[in-house]
């Protein structure tokens, strides 16, 4: 009776540094939704970065600012110091939660200070690994070393760590101590209510995209892990008849940002078409881009979900994807688009075995839906029913929460 009682009560604790309107990734997107499905079932409370204040039935939002204008250090260990900054104010402005929840490692020490100082059980998702990431160096100097011993330390002594798919799970157990009876599998989701065809065509108009010619589409972040710059290189090796609408900005360091630059330079000088929007475009209007674009690609080089494939999908879109981590399990090769292999070197998981394969592969698939809409109309159908089938938000929120109980159970129990 106790224990029933207990689990009734569970109040959660969400830690993010993403949050809307500070959205720019996947875990920002995941965090949100799973939230306001969470708060249909149990208390929630989220902290992050920024200064969102929210209160809406079961659902606590509040952000937390910095303050860096005493701040001496050098640039890029900035984001990493501001993060250990919040994870301390998190803690300091008291937690009456009976469990906390971190997403990415920017808030895994308000979790690590939570379950020592708070005795509350730490659950974590992944939604990235850091050793995977090694070009996180470019963006955080030695703050990347720190984000590799606080992921490391918060996984390995974690309650629980949820994987976003079965390959995150393999990479976890595989470069992390984590038992096995604490490692568990649950999926991103999908609102499919919001995330479906309309009609409207207004975003397509104000950015110059001609709604009469079909075009390929990239949404995304200027990254070495979303693989831009292998598709601004693959456009050479694209037919010329139709459009390549770059939703892409955000770019994590200034070099990538000038590589980008170059890269889509060299690819206009040998055709038209080419429209790169260089700004974080708002929901409705990606959703109206993700529906009448002939194709979405996704070429990342690490992805432990991909998000963005699920949403093209339940807008009935057809999908060329780089065949690597999460990716393989929402995006079936053959029926809701096409898989295609990174090549890579045993040495080194980013660096193709032969330059310009990777990019000519991308092409030729893209080419291949592009001259075949009776194709791609069975890919995008085939899409929007596995999202409906398989990606539900609501079956991922009493999923979480029945984990939740279950680790607030064994607390009490002990």
């Amino acid at each position: 009776m106790r224990l029933r009682l207990l689990q009734t009560r569970v109040k959660v604790l969400l830690l993010t540094n993403e949050y809307p309107p500070c959205t720019y990734g996947g875990a920002g997107v995941h965090v949100e939704y799973l939230s306001r499905e969470l708060a249909r079932l149990m208390p929630v409370e989220v902290r992050c970065f920024g200064d969102q204040k929210v209160k809406s039935g079961n659902l606590t939002v509040r952000g937390f600012q910095l303050d860096m204008s005493g701040w001496n250090c050098p640039k890029e260990l900035r984001s990493t110091l501001g993060a250990v900054q919040r994870c301390v104010d998190f803690n300091a402005a008291g937690i009456d939660a009976r469990i906390v929840h971190c997403h990415t490692w920017y808030t895994h020490w308000a979790g690590i200070l939570a379950q020592k100082n708070y005795g509350i059980p730490l659950v974590i998702t992944v939604h990235s690994l850091e050793p995977l990431r090694p070009w996180k160096r470019e963006q955080l100097g030695g703050g990347y070393d720190f984000s590799l011993w606080v992921e490391k330390t918060a996984l390995e002594m974690a309650d629980a760590v949820i994987a976003v798919s079965n390959e995150t799970k393999a990479d976890i157990a595989r470069l992390f101590k984590v038992k096995k009876e604490r490692l568990h599998v649950i999926y991103n989701g999908i609102d499919l209510d919001e995330y479906r065809p309309v009609k409207s065509k207004d975003a397509l108009r104000k950015f110059g995209i001609d709604s009469e010619r079909p075009y390929l589409l990239f949404v995304g972040r200027i990254t070495r892990q979303k693989g831009i710059i292998h598709l601004v290189r693959a456009i050479e090796f694209m037919d010329k008849n139709f459009q390549v609408v770059l939703c892409a900005g955000a770019p994590d360091t200034p070099e990538i940002a000038r590589e980008m630059k170059r890269a889509v330079e060299q690819a206009r000088r040998a055709r038209d078409g080419i429209i790169w929007i260089d700004q974080m475009l708002d929901k409705p209007s990606v959703i109206q881009f993700y529906s009448h674009a002939a194709v979405f690609c996704c070429p990342s080089i690490y992805e432990p979900f991909g998000i963005i494939n699920l949403e093209a999908m339940a807008c009935e879109t057809a999908v060329v994807a780089s065949k690597v981590g999460g990716i393989k399990e929402v995006v079936v090769d053959g029926e809701t688009g096409f898989l295609v292999p990174l090549a890579q070197m045993k040495e080194s998981p980013f660096e193709p075995i032969h330059p310009g394969k990777f990019e000519r592969d991308l092409a030729a698939k893209i080419n291949e839906l592009m001259r075949d809409e009776k194709l791609r109309e069975r890919f995008g159908k085939a899409g929007r029913l596995r999202a409906e089938e398989t990606f539900s938000w609501r079956a991922i929120a009493r999923e979480t929460k029945s984990l939740y109980q279950s680790l607030v159970a064994k607390k009490v129990a002990a």
